[in-house]
């Protein structure tokens, strides 16, 4: 079964990288992908075939980049995006994940958006991940929890908060948040990643994780009660660990994944160790779904300098995630 991939933001370094992708990997049958796109975006030199549905595209793949046409997309150079886009950029999304939630795509891998473009189209979430939240909600239920997860240079971090002000980290944090994200963490990495028996770290907030108390009350008042909580759960989570030294101890063996406190916590390990190949996944969601581990690059799109290995690490990973949990099931 082929993942679907976005057409992202057609003016960023969406269509570069699909083709790319598409050049690197179309002799492997288990990345066979296909783009919700227009044909037109591609270089003019890529073979590009128009499917009627996801269950062509296997069949296509090994000869041209599979492309299920959206026909509003409008004129667009590179590098200078195109507000009337914005529709095509939400209904791709909007199709790739309907096609993972029936069955037709293994997973759905997202190229990169600029979500300031999309609001003035009537775009009401803050990126990507809460709206594929949103799309994957039983209508009598609320939206899944999606916690993000960043893979890469050996590493899996997750992120505890993400796009808030450092200094309002230490009131987001709450024992019941953190007990929900350590069990979508566990559960997933035994789902998508094949780990059967999970060892997880939490990062402490503050320096040498608080230190008993001496440098920050976070570990003692929140934290390390989440973690004795995840416990008795049944989740081999550990107290908070200090920060310069936990992706070490991942590093070495010790756990499969941590949850980090804050963004920059979580992110610079991983894009320190593979700056270049690190992925963005999505846990929590009923769907594989990933993304490269970047933005849409206006400015190498223009230049025709943008780099594939992010998305190329997105597709591997997707398809690993999907046949994992195919095998699970």
């Amino acid at each position: 079964m082929p993942l679907a991939l976005t057409m992202g933001d057609p003016a960023g370094c969406g269509p570069a990288i699909t083709a790319e992708a598409w050049r690197q990997l179309r002799t492997d049958p288990s990345l066979a992908f296909y783009a919700i796109s227009a044909p037109a975006l591609y270089p003019s030199d890529l073979p590009v075939r128009e499917i009627a549905s996801p269950e062509e595209a296997a069949a296509v793949f090994p000869d041209a980049l599979p492309v299920l046409v959206l026909n509003d997309v409008p004129d667009i150079q590179p590098g200078k995006p195109n507000a009337e886009a914005a529709p095509a950029i939400i209904r791709s999304i909007a199709l790739a994940t309907s096609h993972a939630l029936d069955g037709a795509a293994a997973g759905l891998v997202t190229n990169p958006i600029n979500k300031a473009l999309l609001y003035g189209a009537g775009f009401a979430y803050p990126g990507h991940t809460e709206y594929v939240a949103h799309l994957c909600a039983d209508p009598n239920s609320p939206p899944p929890k999606p916690v993000m997860m960043l893979v890469g240079g050996g590493l899996r971090v997750a992120l505890a908060t993400i796009h808030i002000p450092l200094m309002t980290v230490g009131y987001a944090l709450t024992v019941p948040g953190l007990v929900q994200i350590g069990q979508i963490v566990a559960a997933s990495l035994r789902r998508d990643f094949g780990v059967a028996a999970p060892r997880i770290a939490f990062t402490g907030l503050n320096p040498h994780a608080g230190e008993d108390g001496t440098i920050g009350k976070e570990e003692i008042s929140v934290i390390n009660p989440a973690a004795h909580a995840l416990r008795l759960s049944g989740v081999d989570m550990s107290d908070a660990r200090p920060g310069d030294t936990v992706f070490a101890e991942a590093l070495s063996g010790a756990y499969d994944a941590v949850i980090a406190m804050t963004h920059d916590q979580g992110l610079i390990p991983v894009k320190t160790l593979d700056m270049w190949g690190g992925v963005n996944v999505t846990l929590g969601l009923p769907v594989v779904r990933t993304s490269p581990d970047h933005g849409t690059a206006y400015d190498a799109a223009a230049a025709g300098t943008t780099r594939p290995d992010s998305l190329i690490a997105a597709i591997r990973l997707a398809a690993a995630m999907a046949k994992t949990r195919a095998n699970a099931s």
